[in-house]
């Protein structure tokens, strides 16, 4: 009995394994997919990827290929009309295709000056042929949200983001959020889209599509919006319509901090005395921009003992600004300049003890403190384009909203 148990175990065995050997033999062979890129099936070709190192050169790279009767020479001059070869720069990358089999003949060179564009010169006939090529860009939308988790750089950065859209942001807020004054918890969304090279290689932010901001308890939107199609001008509004874009710029210098407000009474650190200060102080670094916060013509510079270098533009018969203590005068008096221009740098002439500049503000010949004047608006939407603005946000909205729990 033990014995037969024993066999039809066995042949049990045996079956089973002629059933399994069947089942994989009847399973689909899949097929190795043939790898394309440039334009070019790579499998077809022995593929060498490289970079441009210091001292090569497109003669020194094509001439120590097996490219036949081909003289260097002769190909630089069928290209040079579409590709000037003496333009590669180091570190670059290049890619050879080379027939497969004994002659491992160059056939293609391909050059990338950037992530996005190729050019490639193709030595498969008699005379070599140049081709300008662009890789497939998709955009893809992204939005984020929630609160700040320290500054707005900082913010970007953790959720992988472009750290150039903070600046971008600064800028489209520039009239209605002081950046100095936003705070870790503020709330915060953003909506943008990100360009993608063949669909997978980050390029990074192309363009904003709607943001807001928590300021002072407020939240402030910001959607793009052109009012005149075609025109190719886009300005930011909020959710009802209204300008974001301001007749004053909040500060003169972009992420910096107040270290002196403007008052009757202040403690002067180098003259050791009591006295009013009428401006506010904004410490940044030796050399760092600074704008006029509204267009106008420049009244005077020049240079005191007090103000150390400093710059005054008048901006109409009511308002005018003072910005002292640069370490250089960008602009000479009588030039026009506008919202945001550069006009000096950071430093710490006159009496001061540390670089910052200190922002001066008259309103009909009297100063006035610029944090608590309310200031003038830019031009409101046109009632014509409400309905149409108001249609194209309602969908963007509802995105700003859903992610930050408003």
């Amino acid at each position: 009995m033990k014995q037969v148990i024993i066999i039809l175990a066995v042949l049990f065995s045996l079956l089973s394994c002629n059933r399994n050997e069947d089942t994989l033999r009847n399973e689909p062979v899949k097929k190795q997919s043939k790898i394309s890129d440039f334009g070019f099936t790579l499998s077809d070709y022995n593929v060498i990827n490289d970079s441009i190192k210091s001292g090569d050169t497109f003669g020194s790279i094509v001439q120590g290929q097996n490219i036949g009767d081909k003289k260097v020479y002769d190909i630089v001059a069928q290209v040079k009309d579409t590709f000037d070869v003496r333009t590669i720069k180091i570190n670059k990358p290049y890619t050879l295709l080379r027939s497969k089999g004994k002659t491992n003949k160059l056939n293609v060179f391909i050059y990338q000056p950037d992530p996005l564009h190729y050019y490639v010169v193709d030595l498969r006939d008699s005379i070599a042929v140049v081709h300008k090529k662009t890789k497939p860009l998709t955009l893809k939308q992204r939005t984020i949200g929630g609160v700040l988790k320290g500054s707005l750089s900082e913010t970007l950065e953790s959720a992988n983001v472009e750290g150039a859209l903070a600046s971008r942001i600064s800028k489209i807020f520039a009239w209605s959020v002081d950046f100095f004054k936003i705070k870790k918890g503020d709330r915060f969304g953003l909506t943008f889209t990100e360009r993608y090279i063949n669909d997978s290689i980050y390029d990074g932010v192309d363009s904003l599509q709607a943001a807001f901001f928590e300021y002072k308890g407020k939240i402030i939107y910001a959607f793009p919006f052109e009012q005149n199609p075609g025109s190719g001008r886009i300005e930011y509004y909020d959710e009802d319509g209204k300008t974001l874009k301001n007749f004053f710029l909040k500060t003169p210098i972009k992420f910096s901090r107040i270290t002196s407000h403007f008052t009757s009474n202040r403690f002067h650190p180098v003259q050791q005395i009591w006295k009013a200060h009428k401006g506010t102080d904004y410490a940044a670094p030796y050399g760092t921009p600074i704008s006029t916060t509204a267009s106008g013509i420049v009244e005077q510079t020049g240079y005191t003992a007090g103000n150390g270098n400093f710059v005054k533009v008048k901006h109409n018969g009511t308002y005018s600004t003072q910005y002292l203590h640069m370490s250089r005068i960008l602009v000479r008096r009588g030039q026009h300049v506008n919202q945001g221009q550069k006009i000096g740098l950071v430093g710490s002439t006159g009496l001061a003890t540390g670089p910052h500049v200190c922002y001066r503000f008259w309103k009909n010949g009297v100063q006035v403190d610029a944090l608590r004047l309310k200031l003038p608006n830019g031009e409101p939407m046109s009632g014509k384009n409400k309905e149409r603005f108001l249609k194209h946000i309602e969908p963007l909205k509802f995105e700003l909203d859903s992610v930050s729990n408003l």
